[in-house]
């Protein structure tokens, strides 16, 4: 088993007994973090007492399966399994079971538990009422929490109440991205230049710190194009796939349709066609307005196949898909990723030379010009949203690509 030698250092204090009651592997993405914390969980937990429960936990079953459970499974083999449909595995012997921790709910879930070890996956993502009661169930004499993390907000409830506390027996092990020395040189470099601003910090770095001021900060003037070099581009490179996001108005906020294309092998993005009215003067316009915008963008670019609208409305959703029935164009829900994952999304293709807007569409461009974080809020990192910027365009242009984050980023 190969192992980098920060890696090494970490397994060292498995071995010599260090670990405490609270062990954190924080650091930036692809740093290795993930894969040692795994291993040193199973090893930890092949020694201890087989006649008691454990549990692994992830925001969802889904991100926990992908991210631990499948490559916990392909290291092991027959000594591991798992049934997401039972919530329950099997390592060395010993009983896991298996929580997602998404909301609020997530807590009741553990109540009643009596643990002896537990492991969280993307720790920054959990309810603090779960990780709070999770903590209580670890009761068993010599128990033990295994947790990774990238850094977040200086003011997180886990740096807050836990790395930076005295009082909390805790060992933190920090990783940064060239701690992993398996990657490509050329890779390491791609992703460096990728992040940008607060995401650059945390990500790369593996700094905890606070996001302020404009939230596209590498959004410029090279990244908007004029129509004739958008069609030229798109001549050379074909689009692959087109979609339309959708926001609605209402309380003082406009109504905003965005047409984004990805070419060939996902490398660029482009929005293409824009939507925007405050007006909102009614849902047979607002309707009629989509139609309109469906039936046009679709004769320009055919592979136009969904629009992603804000599931808030169903009824609207409804009505909107039987206006365009016809185009072949299908109208569902938007995923609705957590706000600060589509930013990062973005802000990964704009840093990386990957996001360009068509000067026809002046509305995006000052959306992305205007968004700043607001500093009011200390706790947490959120977008201004008081209505003196364009949110309504930012969420409908995001609602178009965010489904495609796998695409865009294959590694």
């Amino acid at each position: 088993m190969m192992l980098s030698p920060k890696q090494e250092q970490a397994m060292l204090l498995l071995k010599n007994g260090s670990l405490r009651r609270l062990n954190i592997f924080e650091g930036s993405v692809r740093s290795g973090k993930t894969h040692i914390s795994m291993i040193m969980w199973a090893f930890w937990v092949a020694g201890s007492p087989k006649d008691k429960a454990y549990l692994m936990s992830g925001k969802t079953l889904t991100t926990l399966k992908r991210n631990v459970l499948e490559p916990l499974k392909a290291l092991l083999g027959d000594c591991f399994s798992y049934s997401l449909s039972k919530k329950e595995g099997e390592l060395f012997g010993r009983r896991v079971y298996l929580e997602g921790a998404a909301n609020a709910e997530a807590e009741s879930k553990i109540r009643g538990m009596t643990l002896m070890g537990a492991y969280c996956d993307e720790l920054t993502l959990f309810g603090e009422d779960f990780f709070v009661m999770l903590l209580s169930r670890l009761s068993e004499k010599g128990a033990k929490l295994f947790a990774t993390t990238n850094p977040d907000n200086p003011s997180h409830w886990v740096k807050r109440d836990y790395l930076d506390n005295p009082r909390v027996e805790l060992l933190s092990i920090r990783f940064t991205l060239d701690d992993n020395v398996f990657l490509p040189k050329k890779y390491v470099e791609a992703l460096k230049n990728e992040f940008c601003g607060v995401f650059y910090e945390r990500f790369i770095l593996g700094h905890w710190v606070a996001a302020e001021g404009r939230v596209y900060d590498s959004f410029s003037s090279e990244n908007i194009i004029l129509a004739e070099e958008l069609e030229r581009r798109l001549s050379e490179n074909k689009l692959i796939v087109s979609s339309i996001g959708v926001d609605y108005g209402g309380n003082g906020s406009a109504s905003a349709f965005v047409l984004v294309g990805a070419d060939a092998g996902f490398r660029n993005l482009y929005v293409l066609s824009e939507y925007y009215d405050k007006r909102n003067r009614s849902a047979e316009s607002l309707i009629s307005n989509f139609s309109e915008f469906v039936e046009r963008e679709k004769s320009r670019f055919p592979m136009l196949q969904a629009a992603y609208c804000d599931s808030a409305e169903q009824l609207l959703i409804k009505s909107f898909r039987k206006a365009v029935r016809t185009t072949g164009v299908e109208v569902k829900n938007a995923l609705k990723k957590p706000i600060n994952t589509r930013i990062n999304m973005l802000n990964r293709l704009i840093s990386s030379g990957r996001f360009f807007v068509s000067s026809e569409c002046p509305r995006v461009i000052e959306a992305l010009q205007g968004a700043v974080w607001d500093e009011r809020n200390v706790h947490k990192d959120v977008r201004l949203d008081d209505g003196t910027s364009n949110i309504d365009s930012l969420d409908a242009l995001e609602y178009a690509f965010e489904r495609f984050e796998r695409q865009f980023f294959r590694f």
